[in-house]
């Protein structure tokens, strides 16, 4: 199999490059950025596209603006996929609530089934995998409609218990930044009540808020241990947005036992 290093060298014997084209090409570039990271010497070219040597984050940009190829392509022959970057950073457990700032583009992929057996019925319970005819990718953008870019992801902190069991620690959740204003009213009961992430100086919150004389309130689901916090607003905290979709795991049983 072609390695990277080779394909690198393919690209840049089809549009006829010397080594001393792509050094100087990349003299340009780093006169530009300001930054000599950016050179690529005619040595180092040479060890990238015959030797297997990786180049740094600074060359592989020079080297895709020269031979014009998308960095996430190069990268993913050097086997990094960004797509699978906010899955894999979700499978990464960390205590406390936090923002996510990757944000899926254009680019992003989710495999998806393409085609169902005709003979499900959608209404009882199934185990979906039995019926999937057919799997594919599809473009992030595509999926319900929704311009991702518009949202951020935050995680629900491993110790978190805040809103559990609506939220339980661990989930991943999707923040609609244009709904930060706390509603007071528009819900009959507790899972339809907006819940909201907060920021404050030492981290982030999450739960059902209030907001009265300057006081914005976090409040807990009746069943989780932690208390209301009250913040002085906006000194003290501010509304992130509100939390509008949630992507959490069916383990709770050990979950619930780490609590313990």
């Amino acid at each position: 199999m072609e390695d990277a290093g080779q394909k690198l060298k393919r690209v840049r014997e089809r549009l006829k490059l010397r080594y001393r084209d792509v050094e100087e090409a990349s003299q340009r570039i780093a006169q530009r950025q300001k930054n000599d990271e950016f050179v690529i010497a005619l040595s180092r070219l040479a060890d990238i596209e015959n030797k297997g040597t990786v180049p740094s984050l600074y060359r592989l940009y020079s080297i895709c603006a020269i031979y014009r190829l998308d960095l996430s392509e190069v990268l993913e022959w050097y086997g990094i996929r960004l797509s699978d970057l906010l899955a894999d950073a979700a499978s990464v457990e960390i205590e406390r609530t936090h923002t996510i700032g990757i944000t899926p583009d254009s680019h992003g992929e989710v495999l998806l089934p393409l085609s169902l057996d005709p003979g499900i019925d959608i209404r009882r319970t199934t185990f979906l995998s039995r019926f999937i005819q057919r799997w594919g990718k599809l473009p992030l953008m595509l999926m319900n409609g929704l311009d991702l870019r518009g949202y951020r992801y935050a995680y629900i902190g491993t110790e978190d218990w805040t809103m559990d069991p609506l939220i339980p620690p661990g989930s991943l959740v999707l923040i609609d930044e244009s709904r930060r204003r706390v509603a007071t009213t528009g819900w009959t009961d507790e899972r339809d009540r907006p819940i909201y992430l907060v920021e404050y100086r030492e981290g982030y919150a999450v739960g059902w808020c209030a907001a009265e004389n300057g006081q914005l309130v976090v409040i807990a689901h009746p069943s989780s241990p932690a208390a209301p916090r009250v913040f002085a607003t906006p000194s003290e905290a501010e509304v992130i947005g509100q939390i509008t979709a949630v992507v959490m795991h069916l383990d709770q049983g050990r979950r619930r036992r780490t609590r313990s």
